[in-house]
C-alpha cells in the first residue's frame, strides 16, 4: 500500500517549488514588489499538483482605539483534512488621502493576507519597500490568537526613540540612506500618504531615487515642517464644505 504524504512533506514541496515574482511596481520608490494576488497565481497551480486546499478569511480586532485586519490563511489537506494555518495582522490607517472607510479596510486587508501568505510559504519581504505602508505581524501555525498588549501612545514614542537612536548611529551619506529614513518616519508617523505628493510639489519628481543627494537631505531634514504643511491644507479644504 503506497504511504502518503503527510500535510508538512506537502508543504515544504510547495515551499521549495514556489517562485512569487514581484508584479507590482511603485512609481513614487521605483521598486518592485509583490502583492497578495502575484502570490496567489504563482501558488495555486502547485497546490492542485500536491492535493492541497488554501482558504483565506479576515477579521476584525481591536487593540486601544485602533482597528486592525486580521488575516488568517489555511492550508488543507485534500486526502485526509489535516490543515495548518498561519496569521497576519494589518493595522488599518486613520485616514488616507483619496480613500473611503471600505478601501482603508481593503487595503489593510490586502497586506495582512500576503503576510500571512508570506509566513505561510516562507516567503521574505522584509526588505521590500511596501512593507512601510502597513507593520503587519505574521505568526505560523494553528494558534489563533488576538494581537497581545495595547499599541499605546508609550509604546509609539519608544518605537520613535529606538528608530531616532539607531539613525544617529548611522549618518546618511546617500540618497539610499535618505529614503530609508523618510521611510522610517513617515510609517512612525502616519504620513505616507503625503510623500509622493510633497515630491511632486517640491521637486517635480515622481521617484525619491531620482533627488540629488542634497534635495534628499533637505526633504528629511525639513519632512515635519512639509508634512504639517500639507496636513493643514487637507484639514483647511475639508472645513470648506462644513
Amino acid at each position: 500500500m503506497e504511504e502518503k504524504t503527510n500535510i508538512y512533506k506537502k508543504l515544504m514541496a510547495v515551499q521549495a517549488e514556489l517562485k512569487a515574482p514581484k508584479g507590482q511596481y511603485n512609481k513614487f520608490g521605483g521598486y518592485n514588489y509583490r502583492s497578495c494576488e502575484d502570490i496567489l497565481e504563482a501558488v495555486k497551480p502547485l497546490l492542485s499538483q500536491h492535493g492541497l486546499v488554501l482558504t483565506i478569511a479576515d477579521e476584525i480586532k481591536t487593540v486601544g482605539d485602533r482597528f486592525y485586519v486580521q488575516a488568517e490563511a489555511r492550508l488543507i489537506d485534500a486526502d485526509n483534512g489535516d490543515e495548518i494555518k498561519t496569521s497576519a495582522y494589518a493595522r488599518e490607517a486613520l485616514a488616507r488621502k483619496g480613500m473611503d472607510d471600505s478601501q482603508v479596510t481593503g487595503s489593510a486587508s490586502s497586506y495582512a493576507r500576503k503576510y500571512a501568505l508570506n509566513g505561510l510559504f516562507c516567503i521574505d519581504d522584509n526588505k521590500d519597500a511596501d512593507t512601510w505602508n502597513n507593520a503587519p505581524q505574521s505568526r505560523s501555525n494553528a494558534q489563533n490568537n488576538s494581537p497581545k498588549g495595547n499599541y499605546t501612545k508609550a509604546g509609539r514614542q519608544a518605537e520613535k526613540t529606538a528608530s531616532s537612536s539607531s539613525q544617529a548611529q548611522k549618518k546618511p551619506t546617500s540618497v539610499d540612506d535618505y529614503y530609508q529614513l523618510v521611510i522610517d518616519w513617515a510609517r512612525a508617523n502616519e504620513a505616507v500618504m503625503f510623500i509622493g505628493p510633497l515630491l511632486k510639489a517640491k521637486f517635480n519628481k515622481g521617484h525619491f531615487k531620482e533627488l540629488s543627494l542634497a534635495e534628499a537631505k533637505a526633504f528629511y531634514e525639513n519632512i515635519g515642517k512639509l508634512v504639517d504643511a500639507a496636513k493643514a491644507k487637507d484639514d483647511a479644504a475639508l472645513m470648506e464644505g462644513v
